[in-house]
């Protein structure tokens, strides 16, 4: 599996995401903008995609997770991926128009899918592990920590 493709494929969900709302937002009247609570993202974003949490944290690279432990890694991309998934489940619960719906459902098939690319890539890594060495060290460095 190339781990490439599957980061090139999350940057088209932001994408995608950012097109909807983009849609859902970009005429909507001032008494609507206020109404809805969207006035405080518009005072900055106007309905220009931004992206953030729902809480209003913006999104930065620091939220990329990477140590260069192979089952760490894979760890935390098994924890993205079931994060976005329980994301996409709560908009679907909020969601009532089938325009929107539809992309998110399909948003949210990627996301099984790449949890069980990454947790089959988890099992290989662990095949290829020495038992005795499953959590002591990162065998691609620490060569010398067995000792």
């Amino acid at each position: 599996m190339r781990f490439h493709k599957v980061g090139t494929e999350e940057l088209a969900h932001l994408e995608m995401v950012g097109a909807i709302l983009y849609q859902l937002t970009r005429n909507l009247s001032m008494e609507e903008i206020k109404e809805s609570g969207f006035d405080v993202y518009f005072v900055d974003h106007t309905t220009g995609v931004y992206p953030q949490a729902a809480s209003g944290v913006p999104w930065t690279a620091a939220m990329i997770q990477s140590t260069g432990d192979p089952l760490a890694d894979l760890f935390e991309d098994l924890a993205a991926e079931q994060k976005a998934r329980k994301t996409y489940d709560n908009l679907l619960r909020l969601i009532d128009d089938p325009d929107v719906r539809d992309p998110i459902k399909f948003l949210r098939e990627r996301e099984i899918v790449h949890f069980q690319r990454f947790g089959e890539a988890l099992r290989i890594t662990q095949d290829h592990l020495d038992s005795k060495n499953y959590y002591a060290f990162n065998p691609a460095f620490d060569i010398g920590c067995s000792k």
